[in-house]
């Protein structure tokens, strides 16, 4: 148990009440706070240590508190914060070309943003840029469904998930979205009006699904025919998540537009729209702004993640522990008569198909344990861990998962 101290303790209930009081209901409410972390794990107000597999959705990849990138952060807050966008800092320039490298993007440019909103919010005014060059009606964008892009307005007409659009209906109606595993249907849906295909190579929001080959490949050549940027989402999959630095490195298909977020800052607030090609030069000044982008503290940061990821090689380690976690998924299915179906995803970004809609009491029943999963569908659960977690903890995360799933069958078996 680590050290905390009593006046946080003491001060939970006040803490909880006062976030029921006064923050926006926008998330589900819950009595859960953390006042710590080191590694892949967090410390609550009571001192006690949770197992964290989910990395803030995608986002500590280095675990809570990694040294280099608190280092970092320090060592340039006490130099400069912010100056915005009328001048330049080292630190997002350099990290400019680090990422278009990393990618591959010889001629690579990069517009930074806060998050992965508005990294795919900057990428999808982009490719209306880039369409209405060719024609001032190429502004459509085709979608899959179960993606997710942002709430954002633009972004979340892109996001393929009708439940999330309702209560802000009617939208703007730019959006073409087709079934995330119909070629044709895609290709059918891409026309001369088209001026992106924006999808996920992995969704994550959307049940944890890798694109099938067929998928990108159908995606790649519509674009091609119609002059039209396929856009990759990687805010998720991006910064190693799948083993590769972008998960499109691992197929056929090369995007001419990337969008980042999540573990480029390991928890601190960037995202990036990274073009290559004609995309790349397609705005010009004024065209598209953030007051925050690109700031040095941040940049930092992720200069921070890239450089720890090479130096320690974390890339091969995500093989190694995601092998270790499908292996151990493989028995639970095999010692609870096929409770997991399948696991699915890519690297350290997995999702665990249950034979039950069970995904809710599985989550709660490894929270009995301190143990933090996410169910992104009422039968996967997700598993996003650290990309340092250790061997012992991913036995111990199999063993909790394990147990949790024969609890949550056994539950669902003595109400039905």
């Amino acid at each position: 148990m680590s050290a905390v101290e009593p006046e946080v303790r003491n001060d939970h209930d006040a803490l909880v009440a006062s976030a029921r009081a006064h923050l926006m209901r926008t998330y589900p409410d819950t009595d859960l706070a953390f006042v710590a972390g080191h590694g892949s794990w967090l410390v609550d107000t009571a001192g006690e240590e949770w197992l964290d597999l989910l990395s803030g959705i995608s986002v500590t990849a280095l675990g809570h508190a990694h040294p280099a990138v608190a280092r970092a952060v320090a060592d340039q807050a006490a130099r400069l914060v912010h100056t915005s966008n009328l001048f330049l800092t080292a630190p997002a320039v350099e990290l400019a070309g680090r990422l278009a490298g990393l990618a591959g993007f010889a001629d690579g440019r990069v517009f930074f943003a806060q998050c992965g909103a508005t990294a795919n919010e900057a990428a999808i005014k982009l490719a209306r840029r880039h369409g209405k060059q060719q024609h001032p009606d190429k502004v459509r964008i085709v979608t899959l469904s179960g993606g997710f892009h942002g709430r954002t307005l633009a972004t979340l007409e892109a996001t393929g998930q009708p439940a999330k659009h309702a209560p802000f209906a009617p939208l703007a109606g730019f959006v073409d979205t087709v079934p995330h595993d119909d070629p044709a249907a895609l290709r059918a849906a891409v026309g001369a009006d088209t001026c992106a295909v924006l999808l996920e190579v992995v969704q994550g929001e959307g049940g944890v699904r890798p694109l099938s080959p067929a998928m990108l490949a159908a995606a790649r050549e519509a674009c091609d025919t119609h002059g039209a940027l396929l856009i990759a989402d990687e805010v998720q999959t991006g910064v190693g998540r799948t083993g590769t630095w972008f998960a499109f490195q691992q197929t056929d298909v090369t995007p001419d537009v990337v969008t980042l977020a999540k573990a480029l800052g390991n928890g601190l607030p960037i995202g990036a729209c990274l073009a290559h090609g004609a995309a790349a030069d397609v705005f010009r000044p004024g065209d598209h702004a953030t007051t925050f982008g690109g700031n040095p503290v941040t940049a930092a940061a992720a200069l921070a993640v890239l450089d720890t990821i090479e130096q320690e090689g974390i890339l091969a380690d995500v093989a190694t522990r995601a092998a270790q976690l499908r292996m151990g998924l493989a028995d639970v299915a095999a010692r609870t008569g096929g409770a997991v179906r399948e696991v699915r995803g890519s690297g350290l970004l997995l999702g665990v198909v249950l034979d039950a809609p069970i995904a809710d009491d599985v989550v709660a029943h490894c929270r009995s344990e301190r143990v933090i999963i996410n169910a992104v569908a009422p039968d996967v659960l997700r598993l996003a861990p650290p990309l340092t977690l250790t061997a012992a903890e991913a036995d111990r995360a199999l063993d909790v998962l394990g147990r949790a799933i024969v609890a949550a069958r056994a539950d669902r078996t003595e109400t039905a």
